[in-house]
């Protein structure tokens, strides 16, 4: 799969200048209300759906939009952004990338995309040295298609509070038969937004005993139990 040319590389990423939504709108024309876009002079190989676990982080939000829209528009994908707390069908995206809102990436050549294999983004951040903290790690951003979310009933329901999740699913994917993907250390470098943790987002105590038992509960625990009403969703760019 041909790579787009448009990609500048290394990115300078900081965080010392105020950002508003404004500023994102003038600065990304071409992205519609509700954060999508798709190239005018290609055809995208595949539709993304970027979706943001979002919680109290106006300001966080507003430097990711910032950042992400012109690296994704420069990867010529076709995509849309969504700030939400569960999942939504509204296109039939084939690719699903599930990004933190503090992290940025620092290289435009890490696309935003799917690959034959579950594809880790975040691979080296600023807050674990620029190197992967455990070769299990699945957090901060992470790609997935449409048929490999299914293979592993999406993701689990029953982890609340700080902490697990990702971990259940990295065994999710191996116990499906899946191998994990990445960039390089260098195309992989991300760097995280400083923050103190969420009120009310404790560490789950639970969340040892509940990753020894994936095995047992991937079946029973993910997209075939998922039901839910109503979705924060942003109509700006």
């Amino acid at each position: 799969m041909k790579e787009s040319s448009l990609p500048v590389g290394a990115l300078h990423v900081e965080f010392s200048r105020p950002v508003n939504l404004e500023e994102v709108a003038r600065i990304n024309p071409e992205v519609k209300a509700g954060g999508r876009f798709a190239p005018k002079d290609c055809i995208a190989v595949q539709k993304v759906a970027v979706i943001i676990p979002f919680r109290n982080r106006e300001e966080h939000l507003k430097y990711w939009l910032y950042y992400l829209h012109p690296i994704l528009q420069r990867q010529q994908l076709d995509y849309g952004v969504y700030v939400i707390n569960q999942a939504l069908k509204e296109y039939d995206y084939d690719c699903f990338v599930f990004s933190d809102v503090d992290l940025i990436p620092m290289d435009d050549r890490n696309t935003y995309k799917c690959y034959s294999q579950p594809r880790h983004l975040s691979v080296s951040m600023d807050k674990f040295g620029f190197r992967l903290p455990y070769n299990q790690y699945f957090g901060g951003v992470s790609a997935l298609s449409k048929e490999q979310f299914r293979k592993i009933n999406g993701f689990p329901n029953n982890y609340w509070g700080w902490g697990g999740e990702d971990d259940d699913i990295y065994n999710r994917l191996v116990f499906k038969g899946m191998e994990i993907s990445r960039p390089d250390a260098v195309i992989g470098k991300c760097r995280m937004i400083r923050h103190s943790r969420d009120r009310k987002n404790e560490p789950n105590p639970e969340r040892f005993d509940r990753i020894a038992h994936t095995r047992e509960t991937m079946s029973s625990d993910g997209l075939n139990t998922l039901f839910y009403k109503g979705s924060l969703k942003i109509r700006k760019r």
